[in-house]
């Protein structure tokens, strides 16, 4: 009977030793297993020290019920308790791996090779883990051998006799002992296959780098040949049972569970390819068909089973090619599409938990490595090495990534694949995951050293470890540039010039020479102002490289800065608020409108940094812009002056609308890519269009007031028209208008149609003088009687004019027709009077119809510009802007009287209504949704790029693939643009042939 009191200390004990459920504890040591020892302060001490208590116990009490008979049990507990390397070994494994726990269970005696280490078992290599397969004559003998031989990796690796690097290249070389172990059964299975084949296994991936996980796929790639005499084709089928065996022999699941997944799908053609490949069909295909990311798998290859000499021949074969991968004349394209981390295939609730793929995880250290090996590996052999650490180090020795950033880099690589050893460990399972459960982030914090807080310590160190390798990831590459042109301390290695070279122009710049000078006049010197560029640099050379013109970025951002350099808040504005300095990366590397528009007033800069969410790019409306620009009017003492400070405000507008544009089709760290495309066209076209109105009451405001003061003799309206009345203008886009007036009482109609003519021709002088803000250019050829009409018509002109000689083609453009300026009531009056022309009481007749019909056909054959491919022309093209238009629009026409929803000037709402009406298909109205859509982003996309407007895509490369990056398309895939452009407005035409044609 337990005396009193002798469990509460008992369990307090339990308690600060460690342990979480100190009651079945208590009742585990009360066990007859422990019985002769359960008062050991030894074993109790021993306990707490592992990184799970309780599952030790739990671990070594099912060990000891596995001894086949009570001497065992004895000498199983008295080594436990003399012998302190065996104990710490022992128990830590124990406590840190429950499915190695479940191994000794099962394989009672194998603790004992744990009990002492010769000199040489303290960093086994390929060869004592063979001696450790030998005597394996099946699969099932195998996996058991192989666990036992892991049982001494871990326990090294617990006890921190090894490091992770050293537990990694332990791994790895087990695996290589192993795949060895597994050909040999495989052979001996087949003695005729083997007899008539030469195969070599070739290491790929974490096992060919030496640094392999607990558990993993170990990727390899197979090389086979036919012995002397022996049929090829005969041959090749040999070898292919015998990789097809060795591979089932790894992988399959026995009554001893499976070794690890072998993965050949890094082999050439991948799953698709053949599985066993003779070397001049491997050499073939590498020379001819091999992608860049095949060639960086190969930094890696390592031949470690079967055919020495043929794997061997088959890594000097391939090395050359893998340091010419950098000359490929498609390897920018592919680095910028290598560089940007797939993480769209990971669930949500996990990517905080990666430790792999996730923000800041191993495969950003593991890239950036890799892709600096490719792009300096060919002249500098030193980095030619498949591990990760290594590499690293001969990067940092040979000046191309700083030593402190490779120090801190290193420190962070090695946590995380110490977090991701113990995590595998414990179950060992295939897993990146940072589990959720508390008791798991305990045991793997205390695995690793933390046990004050282990939780809390272990979250902390790692967000600070991922926070280090996501703000080295783009600084590696960077850094070294600057420090290539800067002052560095004596003694610090630093990249050649050459070297330098190389790399902007693996990064896309295409020319490295003037990009050089460009971060020499930035960096240099000693001042407060190049020590902040010397930070925010590295990171904007890397959002400069993800755009189509990396060097258009960096100049024009040498031109903002020294244009604002001497400005306080400029630099600091950049500095602090991470999402200010990406979106003006962004900005000055997508094209040359909205760099142009920034240069003219750099201060505009500030817009970008309105808070991380962007604040200062969202759109204002029409009332706050009319307020300011009528204001700024106010206080001119001039017309001139006021309409400069009305186009100051536009080109301020115009510039922040771009910006927005450009942030939410790219997208940033902190705002993805907008997924809506229609939202974003919407949000273009408002925003211009209020911009425009307003500038265009501002200057109708100064020109009253310059010849006339407070009131002109004729009340005068602005009607917008076309894309201006429907909300829809562009960057590029006139202003289409009518101008109505009405004379005032008692004026005389001529006095009062001569001041409407002068109030036109001064608003159309002022708003199109030279200077540095771009022009707003007045449009009003669509009014009666075109070019031949006059300018300006009173209100009961136009009443005359449409009751008499109104065409069908004049009601149709009246769809567009909205008040943007001037008097709101005479406006409101224009909209009534034109109203039964638009929307027909009786819809339109036949005539009407054919005659809309035979004016689209006819400008589709006379307004297409010679030269150019119908099919990619996004207004006059078939399925383009003009198709989907007109097909709305009549629509409208016909059913406009009957349907109030019709009634809009905005093409989208007018198509949502017609669908609503049923007048067209949900999917057909969605098909000419999307291509109206595409074809108006795709102009706004020329403008941004070229600075100027376009109907077509760019002929320039490097302006194509801008355009290709505004609408989501990567490096390399401007083909797949194209394609999808025509692919969208092809279905739409398909429905303008029913709809409009009455196909």
């Amino acid at each position: 009977m337990t005396a009193p009191g002798r469990r509460s200390s008992t369990f307090t004990r339990l308690l600060r030793h460690g342990f979480t459920d100190a009651t079945s504890a208590e009742r585990l040591l009360d066990s007859p297993e422990l019985a002769p020892v359960r008062d050991d302060p030894v074993l109790l001490e021993a306990l707490g020290a592992t990184a799970d208590p309780d599952l030790a116990l739990r671990g070594l009490v099912r060990l000891l019920e596995a001894q086949p008979d009570p001497a065992a049990r004895r000498k199983l507990l008295d080594t436990v308790i003399a012998a302190k390397p065996l104990r710490d070994r022992l128990l830590g494994v124990l406590g840190a791996s429950a499915a190695l726990g479940e191994h000794l269970a099962r394989h009672a005696g194998d603790w004992q090779a744990l009990a002492m280490y010769e000199p040489r078992d303290l960093h086994p290599g390929v060869e004592e883990f063979e001696r450790g397969l030998a005597e394996a004559g099946d699969p099932v003998a195998l996996r058991v051998a192989y666990r036992r031989c892991l049982l001494s990796i871990a326990a090294r690796d617990v006890c921190g006799t090894t490091d992770v690097a050293e537990t990694a290249a332990e791994l790895a070389d087990l695996a290589t002992a192993t795949l060895r172990a597994a050909l040999r059964l495989a052979q001996a299975a087949a003695p005729e296959d083997a007899a008539l084949c030469r195969l070599a296994v070739i290491a790929m991936g974490k096992c060919g780098g030496h640094e392999l996980n607990y558990v993993s796929d170990v990727d390899v790639i197979f090389v086979g040949e036919a012995v002397d005499g022996a049929d090829e084709s005969k041959a090749l089928k040999a070898a292919t049972k015998l990789a097809s065996h060795l591979m089932r022999i790894c992988s399959e699941t026995t009554v001893e569970g499976s070794i690890w997944p072998v993965d050949a799908n890094l082999r050439p053609e991948g799953r698709n390819g053949p599985l066993v490949r003779t070397l001049s069909s491997h050499l073939a295909y590498y020379q001819r068909w091999a992608k860049t990311w095949e060639f960086q798998a190969l930094l890696k290859a390592r031949p470690v089973a079967g055919d020495r000499e043929l794997g061997e021949q088959y890594v000097a074969a391939l090395e050359p090619l893998v340091w010419q991968a950098a000359e490929r004349e498609n390897f920018v394209a592919d680095v910028q599409k290598m560089r940007r981390r797939v993480v769209e295939n990971i669930p949500a609730a996990e990517v905080e938990r990666e430790l792999k793929l996730g923000p800041g995880g191993l495969r950003d250290v593991e890239f950036a490595v890799q892709l600096l090996q490719l792009v300096h590996g060919r002249a500098d052999a030193s980095l030619r090495s498949g591990t990760t650490l290594d590499a690293l180090r001969a990067l940092a020795a040979g000046g191309y990534v700083g030593r402190a950033d490779a120090a801190q880099l290193e420190d962070a690589y090695r946590f995380l694949r110490s977090m991701e050893h113990r995590i595998q460990l414990y179950r060992l399972r295939r897993t990146h995951l940072v589990p959720e459960d508390e008791a798991d982030q305990r045991r793997f914090g205390r695995s690793l050293g933390l046990r004050t807080d282990p939780v809390g310590e272990l979250n902390r160190e790692w967000k600070r470890h991922a926070a280090v390798v996501r703000r080295l990831h783009e600084k590696l590459f960077y850094r070294p540039l600057l420090d290539a042109v800067a002052q560095l301390a004596p003694g610090e290695a630093r990249l050649s010039p050459e070297a330098a070279r190389e790399r902007l122009v693996a990064l896309g710049y295409a020319d490295p020479a003037s990009a050089l000078r460009h971060l020499e006049a930035l960096a240099s010197g000693v001042s407060r102002k190049a020590a902040i560029q010397r930070t925010l640099l590295p990171v904007l050379l890397g959002w400069f490289a993800d755009s189509a013109d990396p060097d258009a970025g960096l100049l024009n951002f040498r031109k903002v800065s020294d244009a604002l350099g001497k400005t306080p808040w400029y630099l600091r504005l950049l500095r602090d608020e991470g999402a200010a300095a990406q979106n003006l990366a962004r900005v000055l590397s997508a094209g040359r409108l909205a760099p142009d528009l920034l240069m003219r007033a750099p201060e505009a800069v500030a817009l970008l940094g309105d808070g991380d969410g962007g604040g200062g790019l969202e759109p204002r409306g029409r009332a706050h812009l009319e307020q300011e620009i009528l204001a700024a009017v106010g206080r001119a003492v001039s017309g001139e002056q006021a309409v400069t400070a009305a186009r100051g405000v536009r080109r301020r507008e115009l510039f922040r609308t771009a910006a927005a544009d450009i942030v939410g089709s790219y997208g940033t760290e902190d705002r993805p890519v907008e997924a809506d495309q229609g939202a974003l066209v919407d949000r273009v076209g408002a925003a211009v269009s209020d911009l425009t109105a307003a500038t265009l009451a501002g200057t109708l405001r100064a020109v009253v007031r310059d010849n006339w003061g407070d009131e002109l003799p004729t009340r005068f309206a602005v009607i917008g028209m076309g894309r201006f009345g429907g909300h829809e203008l562009g960057y590029g886009s006139d202003a289409d208008v009518l101008f109505v007036h009405e004379p005032r009482e008692g004026v005389d109609e001529r006095e009062a149609g001569q001041a409407a003519n002068r109030v036109v021709s001064e608003m159309r002088r002022l708003l199109q003088i030279p200077s540095a803000d771009p022009p707003l250019l007045i449009d009003a050829d669509l009014r009666p009687e075109g070019k031949s009409g006059p300018l300006v018509r009173s209100l009961k002109s136009y009443e005359a004019y449409y009751r008499r000689w109104s065409l069908v083609w004049e009601s149709q453009a009246l769809l567009r027709a909205e008040p943007v300026a001037g008097d709101a009531d005479l406006g409101r009056r224009f909209v009534e009077l034109i109203d039964p022309l638009r929307y027909p009481a009786r819809g339109l007749d036949d005539d009407a119809v054919r005659e809309i019909r035979r004016l689209k056909a006819r400008m589709e054959s006379e307004r297409l510009p010679r030269g150019v491919d119908p099919k990619l022309h996004a207004k006059l093209g078939p399925g383009g802007l003009s198709d989907v238009e007109w097909t709305v629009q009549l629509l409208q026409m016909r059913h406009g009287a009957a349907h109030e929803a019709l009634r809009t000037t905005r093409t989208r709402e007018a198509l949502a209504a017609a669908r609503e009406a049923g007048l067209i298909s949900a999917e057909n109205a969605a098909i000419l949704d999307e291509a109206w859509v595409l074809a108006t982003r795709v102009r706004n996309a020329v403008m941004l790029v070229r600075g100027r407007a376009g109907d077509t895509f760019p002929s320039d490369p490097r302006e194509l693939a801008a355009v290709g990056r505004y609408l989501g398309y990567g490096p390399g895939h401007v083909g797949d643009m194209l394609d999808a452009y025509r692919r969208t407005t092809r279905r739409a035409r398909g429905v303008v042939e029913e709809l409009f044609y009455g196909a």
